[in-house]
């Protein structure tokens, strides 16, 4: 079986966590390759529920090493407190089945403060931050302003580098925002606290990468949020400071020279979105009301309540494109049930004109809607577990949306549960 990235098609949220936690199984290793602690992953299973941030979906499986890479935002404060949360309902996290690349960097306390006061600045103009620090860190990485993960096996050099990124950081907390400074007395109670509890994990994750490789291991790439969030590609400036295409999953595991042959794309039956930014295919008031308690709408890092609509198929066949799909999970159709027509965004009108094409970020507040519909099913599809038992009505909507977006339909999930699952 060759390598396999699990990535998000649309804004994020679409289920990524419940499909490593069932594919991760049949791989030995599971890399989480971008992005922080500001987003979750839901899985559920026979040990319980869980809102994943940091850790990778694969813990849940014995025998499976997890991963942390190079391209991660690495809170030893959130990561430890996850750590601690997992073990206690009694799931192990040792460094038995988790490393945490040395060439990680850290998101520091500032990192955090930084977010919320710029959010705060921004006011109306505010960007839907987590406030989880992830835009001032990945900011600072790239102008070399952050210490790895490796360094806090040096604690000399780490902190004659950290006394000169406080004196840098402090002239920014003090003179842009008017806040307090930092000082080395609460920098070093957190490294304390919280980093000295990481290192143990801490390796050249490289080298282990390289290894597994070699003696022909199977690899799972896992990311965070989706194409529409990738810094690149996504909808700018309301995007994630990563890239979440599957394209960066070998250069942000560790592993630059390995190769993915297969990527899922991750597809919600409907559409969600946690976050600014322009939605086109949005519901509001009742009609949103029903579908978000349908579903269970909310995050499961900030409990906010999601922005949700049908089925945008501009944004996913786009999204997949990003992604590079190979094939699509698509989640949640369950949630669909309730429906007697389902609504679909079958394409946007933009200037007097339809298009199938998703336009450049500027333009997206212009687009509108374009909506058709399908025959709904309404009732319980839960329990089914093979395609030919689904009704008619909800094989119609899954080859709807495999013929609009140009990928085969290859999974549908009809529950939260490992096991709600139908294979194509």
């Amino acid at each position: 079986m060759s390598n396999c990235a699990i990535v998000g098609v649309n804004w994020g949220d679409e289920g990524k966590g419940r499909m490593v936690d069932l594919l991760s199984r049949d791989f030995d290793v599971v890399v989480r390759y971008q992005g922080g602690g500001n987003a979750g992953h839901t899985v559920v299973n026979e040990k319980g529920k869980f809102a994943l941030h940091l850790l990778p979906s694969g813990v849940f499986h014995d025998g499976v090493m997890n991963v942390l890479g190079n391209g991660v935002a690495l809170d030893c404060e959130s990561l430890w407190n996850e750590i601690q949360e997992v073990s206690a309902k009694g799931v192990p996290v040792t460094p038995d089945n988790l490393r945490v690349s040395d060439r990680a960097s850290l998101l520091l306390p500032w990192h955090r403060e930084l977010d919320g006061l710029e959010e705060a600045r921004l006011k109306d103009k505010k960007y839907g931050s987590t406030k989880q620090g992830i835009a001032p860190f990945y900011s600072d990485k790239y102008q070399k302003k952050t210490v790895m993960a490796g360094d806090l096996l040096y604690p000399d050099k780490l902190w004659a580098r950290l006394e000169g990124i406080l004196e840098w950081k402090n002239l920014t907390l003090e003179r842009v925002y008017g806040a307090a400074p930092c000082t080395m007395e609460s920098l070093r109670e957190w490294v304390d606290r919280f980093g000295e509890k990481i290192r143990p994990y801490i390796c050249d994750t490289g080298a282990l990468l390289r290894e597994a490789q070699a003696k022909g291991k199977r690899i799972l790439f896992e990311a965070q949020l989706g194409s529409l969030r990738d810094l690149d590609f996504g909808i700018y400036p309301y995007t994630t400071s990563s890239n979440a295409v599957a394209a960066y999953a070998p250069v942000g595991s560790g592993l630059p020279g390995g190769k993915i042959g297969k990527v899922v794309g991750v597809v919600k039956a409907y559409s969600s979105c946690v976050g600014e930014g322009p939605f086109v295919c949005e519901w509001f008031g009742e009609q949103a009301e029903k579908l978000r308690e349908a579903g269970f709408e909310y995050g499961a890092k900030t409990g906010r309540p999601r922005r949700v609509g049908p089925i945008d198929l501009v944004a996913t066949r786009y999204g997949a494109l990003c992604q590079g799909a190979t094939d699509i999970a698509l989640t949640k159709l369950d949630v669909l049930s309730y429906l007697d027509e389902i609504p679909v965004c079958a394409r946007y009108e933009l200037n007097g004109e339809q298009t199938d094409d998703f336009p450049f970020p500027a333009l997206l507040d212009d687009a509108k809607p374009v909506w058709e519909s399908v025959p709904g099913w309404k009732c319980d599809i839960s329990g089914v577990r093979r395609w030919e038992e689904l009704p008619q009505a909800a094989r119609d909507y899954v080859l709807y949306v495999e013929k609009a977006i140009g990928c085969p339909i290859t999974y549908v999930s009809v529950g939260p549960e490992r096991d709600a699952i139908i294979l194509r």
